[in-house]
């Protein structure tokens, strides 16, 4: 017994080792992952990050209407975002799908499809979502290197014609991807650096 228990933890060690996923303390992950939020609504937001086997959980609970999410210690880029707690059944549903191999416009038409079908929620007004990137993060300065901050507000079923937007990408003027789904979405994207 004492072997197996031992020999598992061995496994165990072994493909932590092999997939190269250190997942942080879960103090890091926080302070990272707030800071897509703007600064007044960090302290209230909710945390999702990973947990010592690398699965999803909620490290923080949340005081006012602010999601965050960790970046996913599994990938090599630095990414956190932060949203507002009415997206979460659609981004818990994203999610859900990538773990099935399901990415991009694939994904996207399940999601709209459901949403559409009344089987997943989506808000009809619009709500916020804050996406933070960069090349790594120093947990004891708390600076990203190389940040770079974009916002992207959901507006379910908007239309050029309903927002006065154009749906050619931009870096330097709000524009409409994906419009006319429930998907569509204002992106600002400022300039980089």
């Amino acid at each position: 017994m004492k072997t197996t228990i031992v020999f598992s933890m061995l496994l165990l060690t072994a493909a932590s080792a092999a997939s190269g996923a250190a997942v942080p303390p879960p103090d890091a992950q926080i302070a990272a992952a707030i800071l897509a939020a703007p600064a007044d609504l960090r302290a209230g937001a909710a945390v999702l990050g990973y947990n010592p086997q690398g699965e999803l959980a909620t490290l923080r609970e949340g005081k006012n209407e602010l999601i965050c999410l960790a970046s996913d210690p599994s990938k090599t880029a630095f990414s956190v975002a932060c949203y507002h707690k009415d997206l979460e059944p659609y981004m818990a549903r994203g999610r859900q799908l990538s773990t099935q191999k399901l990415t991009g416009q694939q994904r996207n038409e399940i999601r709209w499809k459901e949403v559409a079908d009344g089987k997943l929620s989506l808000p009809r007004e619009p709500r916020t979502l804050y996406v933070l990137t960069g090349t790594g993060f120093d947990a004891d300065t708390g600076k990203v290197a190389d940040a770079y901050l974009r916002w992207v507000i959901y507006v379910p079923f908007a239309t050029p014609e309903s927002t006065g937007l154009s749906t050619k990408p931009s870096d330097s003027a709000p524009w409409l991807m994906y419009p006319g789904t429930a998907g569509a979405h204002i992106m600002i994207n400022p300039p980089k650096k």
